[in-house]
């Protein structure tokens, strides 16, 4: 059987925008900007062809057409969260997901190491991702070689041993996600990592490559 259904996150934006009446607060959600949040709302619109909310002076109201789709909608993440939450290992309570670039250096990471030193988090690793991959939320968190200024994103450099302070690579999250426990947690490893012992090569095919 073939579903007939909508990409994924303009769906996350209209349950997003729905639950909190607010392109803001479901930006606020989704790690995004308000703009992002509209436009992919306006996206789902089109594709059905069908007006889900009146958008009105600093207010969003939902159409009789979109109190049904949330309905249903909202019903169908929670059953999909549901059947995620059964697939994650035993102890992990959050799953990060980690962006990096071609080529990343995976030693330096350490990746089976951060995750015996956080059981709890399910580290994610995707392989090559970019700016468009962190933005559309593909990835929670991104490392690249490029630091440009996006709105709502917070970077910051990592060290890499060297001396020379153009080198390295950047970290780049959300800002609304810059401070959550798992993202502090890789951060605090990313700056010790070059301090720790002594690397042991890490298989790439442990890495999912995104497509």
């Amino acid at each position: 059987m073939t579903y007939l259904l909508p990409p994924l996150n303009p769906l996350r934006a209209f349950e997003a925008a729905a639950r909190h009446l607010s392109f803001k607060l479901a930006a606020h959600d989704l790690h995004v900007t308000p703009a992002a949040v509209g436009q992919q709302v306006k996206a789902l619109e089109d594709r059905l062809g069908v007006r889900l909310f009146e958008r009105l002076h600093k207010q969003l109201v939902l159409t009789t057409a979109g109190q049904e789709y949330v309905a249903a909608v909202q019903k169908g993440f929670y059953r999909i969260a549901d059947a995620t939450q059964r697939l994650k290992p035993s102890g992990v309570a959050a799953v990060l997901s980690l962006g990096v670039y071609a080529r990343f250096d995976f030693a330096r990471l350490r990746p089976d190491r951060f995750r015996a030193a956080h059981p709890a988090i399910g580290l994610r690793i995707m392989e090559p991702v970019g700016l468009p991959e962190l933005v559309e939320g593909k990835v929670d968190v991104l490392i690249t070689r490029h630091l440009s200024d996006h709105p709502g994103y917070r970077g910051e450099r990592l060290g890499n041993g060297s001396n020379d302070p153009g080198a390295g690579d950047f970290l780049i999250c959300p800002e609304g996600a810059a401070n959550c426990p798992e993202i502090e947690s890789l951060r605090a490893w990313l700056r010790d990592v070059d301090a720790a012992a002594p690397v042991v090569p890490f298989a790439r095919a442990a890495v999912r490559r995104l497509r």
